[in-house]
This record gives structure tokens, sequence and C-alpha cells, in this order.
């Protein structure tokens, strides 16, 4: 009887090939490569990670006072947080003395930083020590964020479990039914096929993008709550390409006076007015962005097609954290031509559009959408 080859060697390899896996994409320790630092900007290492404690609340052991991470946060968040980042605040004080600093800390400015921090009680090496840390954190700025790699992981062990199932199928054949094999094979084949199809179908894609940005600016504080126009900042909307960036004297028409907001106090505001100060521009993040091939004039559909910005944007005006609305594919931007109804014999933009005119007047037609008067021809977007 012909012996059956062993399994083991096989199932080894495969054991070995999720352990290497597991250390490739989970990362080797950085402590193993990690040398020790010596003095950074006149800061032991020492001193910089003992700073560090105390501002994430580790330290003291027997604080009643919340935590500096509970306010000023290090990494973003999907919500705005009006209290200045651990990172604005580094920045500001790293070119200030140790005394500045221990001022700003037990003796704040504005009812609110006083109230919070009305019960703290920090020796003064204590406060050196987080200033050692926050002038650490200015130069080597926040930590990065993370990738997510459990997309691809759970892909890698779909491919593992499809390879088992072959083997097994094909050369072991240790399993006495069949169908379970088979069936591994199908369903881990078919999850593979179903990602493979998404990450595609959303490649270049990003609805929801919301990047932070160096000033805390909130929509709905300014468009909703305050009712301020979106053409009053955005003016160049209905005649250019871009909507525009409105300059930092456009914000000084208001703030010239307001100098402390109601949820932000004076610190984002203060922005504002050193950018004004200094004539240095604000480096916005760009939310909504296109493919180089694709053109885009906001002067058509604002200005000529009388299209509201919500349609686009979403209710701006209930978004404290400004992001991206909807996904701007390509087939995002057919079905709205297809369906946007285009107020033809109104509006004087469309008064040269004569053979849609005639057609519009012989066949009687009740509605003419975006689509009928060539907004679907591939020269308009891509020439």
């Amino acid at each position: 009887m012909k012996r059956k080859p062993s399994a083991t060697p096989v199932y080894r390899f495969l054991s070995l090939s999720c352990l290497l896996l597991f250390f490739v994409f989970t990362g080797i320790p950085s402590f193993v490569f990690a040398e020790e630092e010596g003095v950074i900007q006149g800061h032991s290492h020492e001193d910089i990670k003992r700073g560090e404690r105390f501002f994430k609340g580790l330290l003291p052991f027997n604080r009643q006072v919340p935590s500096c991470v509970s306010c000023h946060n290090l990494s973003p968040s999907d919500t705005l947080n009006w209290n200045p980042s651990a990172f604005d605040i580094a920045v500001k004080y790293i070119r200030e003395d140790e005394a500045s600093f221990q001022a700003a800390l037990m003796q704040p400015t504005g009812a609110k930083m006083t109230q919070v921090h009305a019960g703290f009680q920090y020796e003064e090496k204590d406060m050196k020590a987080m200033k050692a840390y926050l002038d650490d954190l200015a130069m080597t700025g926040p930590p990065p964020a993370k990738p997510t790699v459990y997309n691809l992981l759970i892909f890698i062990f779909l491919g593992l479990l499809i390879t088992w199932a072959v083997v097994e199928l094909i050369f072991f054949r240790k399993i006495k039914y069949r169908f379970i094999p088979l069936t591994v094979f199908l369903i881990a084949f078919g999850i593979q096929i179903k990602m493979l199809i998404k990450e595609g179908t959303t490649l270049g894609l990003s609805p929801e993008y919301a990047p932070v940005q160096p000033i805390k600016f909130s929509h709905k504080v300014h468009a909703g709550d305050n009712g301020i126009d979106c053409m009053y900042c955005h003016h160049t909307a209905d005649q250019s390409k871009t909507a525009g960036i409105p300059a930092m004297n456009l914000c000084m028409n208001c703030h010239v006076l307001i100098r402390e907001g109601s949820h932000s106090g004076k610190f984002e505001i203060a922005k504002v007015v050193n950018a004004v100060e200094t004539k240095k521009p604000v480096e916005w993040v760009r939310i909504h962005n296109l493919p180089d091939h694709v053109f885009f004039s906001h002067a058509i559909h604002v200005g000529s097609a009388k299209l509201d910005c919500a349609k686009c944007h979403g209710a701006v005006e209930e978004m404290d954290i400004m992001k991206q609305h909807s996904d701007l594919s390509m087939g995002w931007c057919i079905n709205c031509h297809r369906e946007t109804e285009v107020k033809f014999t109104e509006n004087g933009y469309y008064e040269t559009f004569r053979k849609q005119h005639a057609e519009y007047k012989m066949e009687d037609l009740k509605r003419m959408t975006a689509e009928g008067v060539g907004a679907n021809d591939c020269m308009r977007c891509h020439y």
C-alpha cells in the first residue's frame, strides 16, 4: 500500500509563515533598536520622560485634578476639542522661558481655564519637567498615527486558508468530508474578491475626509450660529474656478473687535491676529481634491447654474470640523447632472443655447436637466 506524503512539513511551513507575517506587520518592538538619548534642547531624556508622565496624568500618584492630556489632546479627534492641543501649546511656549510657562499653568487667563487649573499643585521641578516634555514635542512633532493593517492581515489570512484548502483537496486528503475544504475555499475566495472590488472602486475617493487644520475654525459657529453667508468668505466662488480661501484681513473685519471666542477662548483667534501682524499666511489643508485630469469650475456651478453650496458640501452650517461630504466620484457627478433641474428659460446664462431652446419648445418639455444642456459631455470635464 502506497503511503501518503506527510503533511507535517507543509503545516510547519504555514505556521512559520504566519509567525513571520505577524512580526512583519506588528513590527519588532522599537526598544530593541532604540538608542538612549542624551540631552535634547538643554533637557535630559529623564526630564522629558518625567514631564510626559506628569502631562498624561501618571504622576503624581495622588493627583486630585484632571490630567493635562484630558483637555489638551495629543492625537486628532473626530469631534472638535476647543482646548488647544498639546502640540499647539508646545509650539507657543518653546521660545518662552520657564517662568512664563509656569505663570500660564498656575495663573491662567480666562474664566474656564482658571476654574480648571484652580486645584493644580505642582512643584517647580515638576513644571520644569513638563516644559522639557513640551519643548521636545514641539521639535519632534505629535506622535504619527499608526497605519491600520487589519484589512491586509485579513486578506493574507484568507489567502492562507485558500492555500490550505487547495493543498488539502489536491495532495493531503486528510479530511473525510470533501465539502469542508471546498466550502472554506469558496467562502475565503469570495470574501477576497469582495474586498478587492471594494478597494478598487473606492481607490482615490475620500468621503468624510477631515484633516487637522492649523486653526480650529468652526463652520457651525460662523455659518450656523452667526449666520455668515458662504459668499462673504468665499467671495470668488461665483466668478472663479475655485471658491477661494479668505485672507486673514477678511477675518479681522470681525476679529478686530472679537478677540475671545465663546468656545475657543483667545488661543485660536490669537493665531489669526498673529498671522495678520506677521504677514505670514495660514497654511490651510485642502479638503476637496480632484484628479489632475478633471476640470471643475465653481463659476459654472455657483455663478451660472446657481447651485446651492450644500448640494456638494452638505450641511456645512452644522459642521464644527469641516469634512468632505460627497465622494466626488465620476458617477456621483454624472448622476447629479442627470437629476438636477436647470432653470432653462429663467437663467440668462442659457440664452445662447438655441438648439436646446428649439427642442424645449417643440417637444413641450416640462423639465430640463443639466445633462440635457451637455453637462455630461466628456469634453466638459476632460479636455
